[in-house]
């Protein structure tokens, strides 16, 4: 087994290899990385290939020999590398599969955003089958075409492909920075945009703690994932037949209950809820097929991840930064 990790040196990436390499079910396969920014190191299991998602060169290059891919190579809101790197990038990794003689299986890390994320409402729970609905901006847009685009390819083709959609993505001390309210802020909303600055600029520094409401004005419920179960899914997912053509929610069992979090927030570290309205939908993702296919479960709940952000000391060098592209 020869395998292509995309994106192997981003938050996913550095967290899958090591995993790969140390699961005795792929003791021997060998890992190859295409990094264009920032390198990895090789070793007599990990070669590296540097270039561009965009070069055929250096998809070729990276693609030689390999029988399964792990895409997980993205961009955020940047439109000049949407096209290169998301849709060409995609598009030639999936050229190179097709024709190859080595080739056995693609797996694509997707996102919630390719179902409109909070932005836009859902009649029940969201489901594989549910329709797609992107956001405003390019990021939802380019994880909606991937997706596309490798489902067509499995219809022309045959291709072996499996897409594991996931919400945002939580490791180290990510939480407790999501919800702080000073500069050092990790990811959105950004709150000046829900409410007044001075309140915001107010509340930095203090013991508050965000209390999302919905449209609705209930306590706003959002998908999550810790990075650990997500890992675990790529490998219950990576050379397994039921994965075949399937796309597959990994997500945690519920989504995110703001109340609930503030609440356990007010327990356990003595932080004063702070309710937001919001224009935003209450979502949840749907596990059941992953549970049923791939025998599946996350391990970490609300509650374990709130005692992990809390418990991580962040050493210097480690930066809390989401990097795109990688």
């Amino acid at each position: 087994m020869k395998i292509l990790l995309t994106g192997a040196t981003g938050k996913v990436g550095q967290n899958l290899l090591p995993a790969l390499l140390h699961d005795s079910r792929f003791a021997g396969s060998k890992v190859v990385a295409l990094c264009n920014h920032r390198m990895l190191s090789v070793t007599d299991r990990v070669q590296v290939v540097k270039g561009s998602l965009a070069d055929p060169q250096a998809i070729a290059a990276a693609m030689a020999g390999v029988t399964h891919v792990i895409h997980m190579a993205a961009v955020k809101e940047t439109p000049d590398q949407a096209i290169d790197v998301a849709l060409k990038g995609m598009f030639l990794l999936l050229e190179e599969a097709r024709q190859s003689t080595s080739f056995c299986q693609f797996i694509l890390i997707g996102g919630d955003c390719s179902v409109g994320h909070v932005i836009h409402g859902y009649d029940g729970p969201i489901t594989e089958t549910s329709p797609r609905r992107a956001y405003a901006g390019c990021y939802a847009l380019t994880k909606v075409l991937e997706e596309v685009m490798l489902e067509q390819v499995q219809i022309q083709y045959g291709l072996n492909g499996c897409i594991l959609r996931a919400p945002w993505i939580m490791e180290k001390d990510d939480l407790r920075f999501v919800l702080r309210f000073g500069p050092d802020q990790f990811g959105g909303p950004a709150w000046h945009t829900l409410m007044p600055a001075a309140e915001v600029a107010a509340l930095a520094g203090s013991n508050a703690v965000p209390l999302l409401r919905d449209h609705t004005g209930a306590a706003l419920k959002r998908n999550f994932v810790h990075v650990s179960d997500l890992i675990n899914a790529i490998l219950a997912a990576l050379d397994n037949p039921a994965a075949r053509q399937k796309l597959f929610h990994i997500a945690m069992d519920q989504p995110v209950d703001y109340g609930l979090l503030a609440a356990i927030l007010a327990r356990t570290r003595n932080l004063r809820p702070v309710e937001i309205a919001t224009p935003f939908h209450s979502n949840w993702l749907d596990i059941t097929a992953a549970r049923a296919a791939l025998g599946w479960e996350p391990s970490v709940d609300l509650e374990a991840m709130v005692e992990m952000a809390w418990a991580w000391n962040r050493k210097e060098g480690d930066p809390r930064k989401v990097w795109y592209p990688g």
